[in-house]
């Protein structure tokens, strides 16, 4: 019987670590996990307008990356201000 107690013993010492180590873990992929959901929103949204891909995709290649971001850096925040209105 003293066996079997110190091994449930043992059994539930380990599941509390175990816990306590996915609570961690959780813990230090949150930002990440924010991270991967904002990616996630922008793939399904282009999944679902390929148009609007496929002319991002134009831009990029005609106006080439740092021309379109330094344009985009101005028309984001004009985009959010008209889109609260």
């Amino acid at each position: 019987m003293g066996r079997l107690r110190r091994l449930a013993q043992r059994r539930q010492a380990l599941v509390e670590r175990s816990a306590d180590y996915r609570a961690r873990i959780g813990a230090d992929l949150e930002p990440l996990a924010r991270k991967i959901a904002v990616a996630d929103r922008v793939v399904a949204t282009l999944r679902a307008h390929p148009v609007i891909a496929t002319a991002a995709a134009g831009a990029i290649a005609f106006m080439g990356p740092r021309r379109l971001l330094g344009w985009a850096a101005r028309v984001v925040p004009l985009y959010a201000l008209l889109r609260r209105i």
